[in-house]
């Protein structure tokens, strides 16, 4: 009987541009800077006590991982420095810092760690973090609740996106879209300054750390999809506007769905990912429970990322 030896390759990513971990993780810090810099000049010192917090405890909980799994260090990289910050980012300024310490500890070893460490993980590991507190402690999400004590020079002190649900559109209808790019809103610590958010993400398109198919096809699925729902009745469906500047839209299209290992690397498959990821967003919002739709879009589109990975055009001559 022939003895045939046979390759195991493991899912993508494959591709690979030639820079390393650290510089790919340094260069994100460096584009979320200009929303982190921005809510931290809006809510103060509790943003900065809580962006402090889960960078140095996911680095934490990754250090003690590797300890206790007797692996290589691997804080040097900078990948536990971004999911802290990025957790951050999502969470708000008044964020208890026990809820901090749990969202970072799922983050690094639930999301990362038990799945091999970078690289490994099907989920992005802050959204699996953030859906499980979401569902666990929901209230550490209501943004109006938690910043009530806070003065904002805000045209309005509420939550936009739920505002939306439980008043209608009406109740929003005093938010312009100028004010939703500069960050005049309530929510994340990171999430609401669209301008920076967008400076960021066009930063790490040009530089090539994350793929522009996926960032553009999120937001054109999202503005369409929303559209449609305008269309259909504008009196109880927000505008496309609205749900590109608010929530987590702009933090998912250019840090979440985007991260290397839960997201596919060839062309058609990326368009497909981004573009579903945006459709469930506005699903989940105009149709769903949930207040905000990116972090669940975002689970959803990682599951179905291997299957979308395997969409490759023929060969030529096939």
């Amino acid at each position: 009987m022939l003895s045939q030896k046979k390759f195991i390759v493991s899912h993508a990513p494959f591709w690979h541009n030639g820079s390393s971990i650290s510089e790919q993780s340094y260069n994100i810090i460096f584009a979320a800077l200009p929303a982190v810099i921005a809510g931290i000049c809006y809510y103060g010192t509790g943003a900065l006590a809580v962006v402090a917090m889960a960078v140095s405890t996911a680095i934490l909980w990754e250090l003690a991982f590797n300890l206790v799994a007797k692996r290589p260090i691997s804080i040097g990289d900078g990948n536990a420095a971004v999911i802290g910050l990025v957790f951050a980012m999502l969470m708000p300024a008044a964020t208890p810092w026990w809820v901090v310490v749990t969202g970072t500890f799922i983050a690094i070893v639930v999301g990362k760690q038990i799945f091999g460490g970078i690289g490994g993980n099907p989920f992005h590991p802050v959204a699996v973090a953030i859906a499980i507190m979401m569902l666990s402690w929901k209230n550490c999400f209501d943004f109006d609740h938690a910043l009530m004590g806070y003065e904002l020079d805000f045209p309005m002190i509420i939550y936009p996106l739920a505002a939306l649900k439980n008043f209608g559109v009406s109740a929003v209808e005093g938010l312009t879209a100028a004010d939703l790019i500069m960050g005049k809103q309530v929510g994340g610590i990171g999430a609401t300054f669209g301008l920076g958010l967008i400076i960021g993400g066009f930063y790490l398109i040009i530089r090539g750390f994350i793929r522009w198919e996926i960032s553009v096809s999120f937001l054109l699925g999202l503005v369409v999809t929303a559209f449609l729902f305008n269309m259909s009745d504008p009196s109880k469906y927000a505008s496309p506007i609205f749900h590109l500047f608010t929530g987590y839209t702009l933090i998912g299209a250019f840090f979440l769905a985007t991260e290397d290992s839960s997201s596919p690397v060839n062309c058609v498959p990326m368009l497909l990912y981004g573009a579903l990821g945006g459709v469930m967003t506005v699903l989940i919002r105009n149709i769903g429970v949930y207040v905000d739709g990116v972090i669940f879009a975002i689970l959803i589109i990682n599951l179905l990322n291997p299957l979308l990975d395997k969409i490759r055009p023929k060969a030529m001559g096939a």
